[in-house]
């Protein structure tokens, strides 16, 4: 049997009884991480919430989960009780796993979820943006062409957005969205549950500048807010932009001046979508 299992995402104390009673019955981890999945385990049986320690630790994570899936066949799912871990909070959720699960869905496999923690929403109930839809979209793209390209389309849609994003990267990601509209309603969390838990929330103008001075070390949470009614009436998003009827030419030339991307491509990508 193969149990997906949540694991604090910072506090260890957020574990839960019914995911410390399903480990202490699993004979095989599959982790991202079997480093940081001995030291959890280590630390639970040091406090007494554990007994069994004797685990087999398979790594499980980005690089290997293709070959993972292939070389784990079904009996191994039907003869072993299997805990399936991430580094922290919800396997498959920006972490490997789901690979797994498509797989037990294929071959007609049981399995089943000890649910707990999970940053995405936690960082949801905590912003205040309740009220409506979110949509979580992961890590944040490295190259600053992509995410001026993702924010102009993201600030543009109906849903709450909330992503991820490196203490290497917060404050570039923080100028671009504010190169582009300061003042969007913006709540970012800092170290959720931990020791240093930080958070920041205002106009997209001031958090920034709150953390230009702030401790940025830690794993951060972004969540932005959807615009109003009178926002959206005034701002075009990069839909919008291709959807009007002028050429494609001066398409491409606003496109480039909205994404940073070279005019050209702009313009390769409207004709191939055309």
């Amino acid at each position: 049997m193969l149990y997906l299992i949540a694991t604090p995402i910072g506090n260890i104390a957020d574990i839960t009884i019914r995911a410390l009673e399903t480990i202490e019955i699993c004979n095989y981890i599959l982790c991202e991480d079997t480093r940081v999945a001995k030291k959890l385990i280590s630390i639970l049986h040091s406090r007494n919430l554990l007994k069994n320690i004797d685990f087999i630790y398979i790594s499980l994570h980005s690089h290997n989960e293709d070959s993972r899936v292939e070389s784990l066949d079904s009996s191994f799912y039907q003869n072993n009780n299997i805990a399936l871990i991430s580094d922290a909070g919800m396997p498959c959720i920006s972490d490997p796993g789901y690979k797994i699960v498509k797989n037990m869905q294929k071959y007609n496999i049981p399995y089943t979820i000890i649910p707990g923690c999970s940053s995405v929403l936690s960082a949801f109930a905590l912003s205040g943006f309740g009220d409506k839809n979110f949509k979580f979209i992961g890590f944040l793209p490295h190259k600053k062409q992509d995410k001026i390209s993702l924010f102009h389309k993201i600030l543009s849609e109906d849903n709450i957005i909330i992503c991820f994003e490196s203490p290497k990267r917060i404050l570039d990601s923080m100028q671009i969205l504010n190169d582009i509209e300061q003042n969007r309603e913006i709540f970012l969390a800092k170290e959720i549950t931990k020791t240093f838990e930080k958070f920041y929330f205002g106009s997209i103008k001031d958090v920034l500048e709150k953390i230009r001075v702030a401790n940025l070390n830690g794993e951060w949470v972004i969540v932005i807010n959807t615009s109003s009614n009178d926002t959206k009436k005034q701002y075009l998003g990069i839909e919008d932009i291709i959807s009007l009827s002028i050429p494609p030419k001066i398409k491409a030339k606003i496109l480039s001046k909205l994404t940073g991307k070279n005019t050209q491509d702009c313009y390769n990508e409207i004709i191939n979508q055309g």
